[in-house]
């Protein structure tokens, strides 16, 4: 009688290849868990990688860490970490970023400058409207529309009253570009319970000379407003 032919012992399985360890300096596991204190050292560190000062960065703005504000700014002028400095300080609720980013406006240029006036918006610091209000006006149309966003985020009744005095002198794109400010400063209004100003704004908006997407906007904003249940009666 013949004897069934024996199957085949399956192969080994090959054992995984152990995952390569990343050199010191691009390593973050200590970072993740670190303190202020030790983020602050490693971004004054000149011997730290950039690599693990852009980690630092990020992990004191997820901390909020205070403590590491001068550091930060320290490194809003650097090439490859400015992003990553204002990354960090927008987040941190004390003064003492704001007051850094406001500082680093007479000092930086281009790209970085434009950076450093997003992150002022990002944290709507009212301190900087006239430096902002100088910029929108000035001769450098990227830092000017910069300032416009700005001016609206920021959403106080002074932006406002700079962005309608903008509405005026400006056209093109740019008009474009304060009027949808404009709308974002009316919503920041509305926000902080500044009904009134905002539907004044809105109605300015709704002229016939207003860019027509900003314009149709507004008025779905006077309507939404109308109708809204909290709507004084």
């Amino acid at each position: 009688m013949q004897q069934p032919a024996q199957q085949p012992k399956p192969a080994a399985a090959k054992p995984k290849p152990e995952r390569p360890t990343p050199p010191p300096e691009f390593q973050e596991k200590d970072i993740a868990t670190m303190g202020a204190a030790g983020l602050a050292a490693i971004l004054k560190d000149p011997a730290a990688s950039e690599f693990r000062k852009a980690k630092a960065c990020m992990r004191a703005g997820e901390l909020g860490a205070k403590e590491a504000v001068p550091a930060l700014a320290a490194l809003l002028d650097d090439e490859h970490l400015s992003v990553y400095a204002r990354y960090g300080l927008e987040p941190i609720a004390d003064a003492s970023a704001s007051e850094a980013l406001r500082a680093s406006l007479t000092k930086l240029k281009g790209d970085r400058l434009i950076g450093a006036v997003n992150s002022i918006g990002k944290r709507r610091d009212a301190q900087a409207t006239a430096a902002l209000v100088k910029m929108m006006n000035g001769s450098d149309a990227a830092l000017a529309q910069a300032a416009i966003a700005a001016l609206g985020s920021i959403g106080n009744a002074a932006s406002a009253k700079e962005l309608q005095g903008a509405l005026r002198r400006t056209t093109g794109m740019t008009r474009m570009i304060v009027a949808d400010s404009c709308l974002v400063c009316a919503e920041r209004m509305l926000e902080a319970g500044q009904r009134d100003q905002a539907l004044a704004l809105y109605a300015v908006l709704t002229a016939p000379d207003i860019p027509q997407a900003a314009r149709l906007a507004a008025m779905s904003g006077i309507i939404r407003e109308e109708r809204s249940p909290s709507r004084p009666r």
